[in-house]
Formats: structure tokens, sequence, C-alpha cells
């Protein structure tokens, strides 16, 4: 059961102007940590100090995000479609429509939970037991669970709610609950919530006796002592893959508290603190640009995010998180997204000059000006839809005119889960590689270094699924 203790009230949210700035802040704060935090990504403190010292900015060339970037705007656009009405259903459909279908990028499809969702999907198999591989604890419905906290502002427990049926698609168990906390903590902090209410917000939608729950709060009572606590705290020591959603939604929430919500201190710290940096930084700036809004982004950080480039998923490519911002806040009248998002298709008007005023935006390199994204794109007559429906920020969702669909009777989020194995919390040795589990190897390169994609397997479900990659846009 989720916990019972004694929540602050979260705040009521803030006028459509105050909440279109969190979103911003929010969307483009996961956009900021993943592009800072994916150099350091599978590092330990060590190895991120003989290379850099102590990151305090970008230190790619050209710093871009990787699949927690584009997988949040995918779930963002599903939200702007469905709203309030998601069902498992509109989650498969998207993943098929969007993903599963079509050919991959670079990425092949992120990680090993998305790995094995696909693998699962395209073999026919439909959530929740697309969601039924060994990878179900992830945290890859963590790093896209920010949308849903940015739609359900002020209401932890809606946010929670929504991201654990996308999240009955590819995740279960721990993979939900990591999910679930990050969600409702984004909501609370849509609101301006002090850090002890977010927390407590997270905490409270989760089952208090939860993997997830526990290293949470380790995590938080020891962040008044810094990172290196902070990490001691959290990490398994001695387990290879370091896309534990226990792990690194604590290790998030642990920097935020370090930082006392402050934006700047707590990507740096996850940075810093190595694992699944890209992530824990991406979920770090999500809270802290959500409680701030885009104002507490410095520009020079801000002015490197530009549209999603496809690496991972290709239908993605051109979409920019503020764009996806935009989509999720109440309009003028109250209304959400009035037309439906397709990928490659951005509404009319959605992209303000204003947005271009207060965070200049970089076209990356081989991207051209005119890809959808970047500017505003007239939507054809055959994609617009009215949005009457009785469900408050659903969307019509297929023929030009059709009502949103009712709410359903939504699932509740799953049981508790075990964790994979009781492996004991402690500070990792900073030496030595880790070991594997026994009955697994390390994956194979491809021979490329830093791209997603390798020639090993995982101990995944189903055949030929991919190996662990090594490199950038770990999931």
């Amino acid at each position: 059961m989720a916990s019972t203790a004694c929540t602050p009230p979260v705040p009521a949210p803030d006028d459509a102007v105050g909440l279109r700035e969190r979103a911003r802040g929010a969307l483009l704060g996961l956009a900021v940590g993943d592009a800072l935090g994916a150099p350091a990504e599978n590092l330990k403190p060590s190895e991120i100090r003989a290379r850099w010292g102590r990151i305090t900015g970008y230190v790619a060339d050209i710093p871009s995000g990787t699949d927690d970037t584009e997988y949040a705007i995918f779930s963002g656009l599903l939200l702007a479609r469905h709203g309030s009405a998601l069902t498992p259903g509109h989650v498969e459909a998207a993943w098929h429509e969007w993903i599963a279908d079509l050919a991959e990028g670079p990425f092949r499809g992120a990680g090993f939970s998305e790995r094995g969702t696909l693998e699962n999907l395209r073999r026919g198999l439909a959530a929740p037991i697309s969601a039924q591989h060994r990878h179900a604890w992830s945290d890859g419905l963590a790093m896209r669970a920010a949308p849903f906290g940015v739609f359900a502002a002020g209401r932890p427990a809606e946010a929670a709610r929504l991201v654990a049926i996308d999240g009955s698609v590819s995740h279960e168990g721990e993979g939900i609950y990591g999910g679930q906390a990050v969600a409702a903590g984004v909501a609370a902090a849509m609101t301006g919530a002090p850090v002890p209410v977010v927390i407590a917000s997270a905490l409270a939608v989760i089952p208090e006796d939860s993997w997830t729950a526990r290293s949470l709060r380790r995590a938080v009572a020891v962040a008044h002592r810094g990172e290196r606590a902070v990490r001691s705290a959290v990490v398994i020591g001695g387990y290879p893959w370091t896309d534990l959603a226990p792990e690194a939604v604590a290790l998030a929430f642990g920097a935020y508290a370090a930082a006392d919500g402050d934006f700047v201190e707590a990507i740096l710290t996850s940075v810093n603190m190595g694992r699944d940096a890209d992530t824990t930084a991406a979920l770090a700036g999500a809270l802290s640009g959500a409680a701030h809004g885009i104002s507490a982004i410095p520009p020079a950080w801000a002015s490197a995010i530009g549209p999603a480039r496809g690496r991972c998923l290709p239908s993605m490519a051109g979409h920019h998180v503020l764009d996806v911002a935009e989509l999720l806040v109440p309009e003028e009248g109250g209304k959400w997204g009035m037309r439906v998002v397709l990928p490659g298709v951005v509404p009319e008007g959605t992209r303000a000059e204003v947005v271009r005023a207060q965070v200049p935006v970089k076209v990356p390199d081989g991207v051209p000006a005119e890809v959808p994204g970047t500017v505003s794109a007239k939507v054809p007559d055959a994609v617009r839809e009215a949005v009457p429906g009785e469900v408050p920020g659903a969307v019509g969702k297929g023929v030009p005119g059709t009502p949103a669909e009712p709410a359903a009777s939504l699932p509740p989020a799953p049981e508790p889960g075990d964790p994979p194995a009781p492996f004991p919390t402690g500070p990792e040795p900073d030496d030595q590689p880790p070991p594997f589990p026994p009955g697994s190897q390390p994956a194979k390169s491809d021979g490329v270094a830093g791209k997603r994609g390798s020639s090993g397997r995982s101990p995944l479900v189903g055949a030929g699924n991919s190996g662990h990659p090594d490199g950038e846009g770990q999931s």
C-alpha cells in the first residue's frame, strides 16, 4: 500500500502563465540534465575526476540529449493526444505507431527495458504481458515521467495514476514505482512547493515498504552531508547495470534535496555522482525546473538544447521539449492541446515567439532549420480535431470532429513487486570494475563508441535481444 504518513498539502497551482513557465522549466530542465549527464554515464566519481575534474558545465563539443529526452517527448505527445482519458490501449498503439513498427535509430530503441518491450510487442504480446521481461524494474519509465507531473500540476495522485498507465506496457513493480515517484514529485513542484513537500508527495504515491521508497528515504536522510553520502546510501555495490529505478530515482531526489532545490546544484550533483548520470540529472532537472521555472536554467545551458535529433526514436525528430511543454498546460479557456499531435507535426501557434526571446534555441549541425518543431508549423486540416469531451485535458483521437473518448475504468497500479535480487547497499568499489552477475556476460562492443546497439545478448525474455550498451542513451 502507499505511504500513510502525514503528507503536507500541495499548494494550488499558479495561474496559467505561471504554470507555463514551470512547464517549460521542467521539460527543458530534463533535457539540459540529460545532455549534461550523458558523457558521465556509467562512470565512477573517480573516473569523472580523472577526465574532467569536477564537471561544472557541458563537456561535450556538441551537447545533446539521449533516449531520456526523446522518450519524454514521446510520452508528452501521447498525453497531449489523450489527456486524462489515457488507457493502456492508447499507450500500446503509440508504441507500435511511433516506435515498434518503424525502423529505429542508432540507439536501437534505447535500454534493456525498452528493447524487451519492443521485442515483446513485435511478437504480438499486448500489455501488461509486453512488460514481462527481466528489466521491468529499470528507470526507463522514470525518465519519461516528468510530462505527467506537468500535465497534472498540483495533483500528484493523478500524475501517478497516469504514469502507471503509460508504464503498464513496459514496466512492472519497482519500475512503475520509480515513474510514479517522479511524476508525483514534478506535479507538486509545479505549484512551487518546497523541497520537503515535493519529496513527501513522491513517497505518498508508492508503497512505503517498496525498494524505491526505502532508497529514496535513505537518500534524502543523508542529503545534508553531500553527494558522496547520497551515493553511498543508495548505490548497489557490485551490481553492474546502472539503470535500476530504485537507485536512479533515489539519487535524483537525493541530489535535489542536497541542493535544496537549486537547479544548477541539483544537476551538477547528479552528474558528478556518475552511474546513470544522464537519467539522474534529467530527473533532478525536471524537479528543480518545475519548482523554479525556466528562468532558473542558465542561458548557456538552455541555448544548447535544440529539437530532438531522433537518434533513438526517429519519429521524435524535430520536436522540441518546449513545444511539448506548451501542449501540456492550459491554454486560454482552460483546455489542453486544441489539436491532435503527431510526430512530425507541431500545432500552429505552439511555438510562440516569446519562447524564442526567452530561451534562444540552437539548431544542431545537420538539422535543417525548417524541421517541424523549430518553428510553428501549419497543421493539415485532416488532423485538426474538436475537443468537446467530458474529460478535462482529453483530445479527440482520430477523425476530424470526433469527440474525446470518455473516461474508462482504469486499472490500478500494479501490486508491489520484489527487487530482482537482494543486493546489499553500500559504496561501490571505486578501483575495481563491478563483476557481472552469475550467468551473464559483458556486452560485446559494436565498435561505435557512445552509440546504442551492441552485438551481445542481454538477459531479457525472448530471442534476439541486444546486449547492454556502454555508451550514451542508456535508460
